[in-house]
Order: C-alpha cells, then structure tokens, then sequence
C-alpha cells in the first residue's frame, strides 16, 4: 500500500477510500498527532531539528510523517514546518476530543477494575 495518504485511496481497515477512514488511518499513525501537537504550541514555524526535539522522536519516522501531513495539506513547509490553513480547521476539532479524554480519564479511574494478579504458585 502506497503510503500516501489522500482521499479516494485505500487506508488500513476500509477499502473504499472514504474521507474519514483515510483520515483516521493518517491520526494513527505513529507520532501523528504529536507532531500535529507541537506544531499547534509553537511560537512559528519550526525547523526540523526543532521539531524533532519537540516530538522527541527519531529523524527518519518525523520525515515520514512529515512527508505524508504535507501531501495531505495538513502541514506546510517554508522557513520552517507549521499546520497549514487546513491542519488548523482539523486540530480545532481534535481539542474537543482532547478535553472529552480527560474527562473520561478522570471520571473513568474509580470504576477501572485491579488488575488480575498473577496466580501464587
């Protein structure tokens, strides 16, 4: 599979190339939205090596990711990496999810049931 990712092509878990499953495949992969992340704190556009620091990960998967949010418009790169008009429209709706989370995070940390314990032998 070509790892572009736009839509009208397939994306893990859907065949069909449908908006929201090629979009959900690009989110998912690793250290997306983490870069999307910092991108959204930064000051300004970031070079590389700033990002890299900022995401704290390694330089061959930033320039995968980087690659694939450039070619879907999400990032823009010109004096440094910076969310594009569009990666602006999609974090807007990403920080509501963002704030769900952690209301479920901390409404969910009574009812977790312990973990099983290991058998005593």
């Amino acid at each position: 599979m070509s790892s572009v990712v736009l839509p009208g092509r397939r994306a893990r878990g859907s065949r069909s190339g449908r908006p929201i499953m090629v979009l959900l495949d690009l989110l998912g992969r690793r250290m997306t939205l983490r870069i999307l992340w910092e991108l959204s704190i930064a000051q300004g556009p970031l070079t590389f090596r700033a990002l890299q620091i900022a995401a704290d990960t390694n330089p061959s998967v930033l320039n995968s990711r980087l690659s694939e949010l450039r070619v879907a418009g999400i990032v823009e790169h010109g004096g440094g990496y910076r969310l594009s008009a569009a990666g602006k429209s999609l974090l807007a709706l990403i920080l509501p999810l963002h704030a769900w989370a952690e209301r479920w995070a901390t409404q969910a940390k009574p009812n977790r049931p312990a973990p099983p314990r290991a058998p005593r032998t």
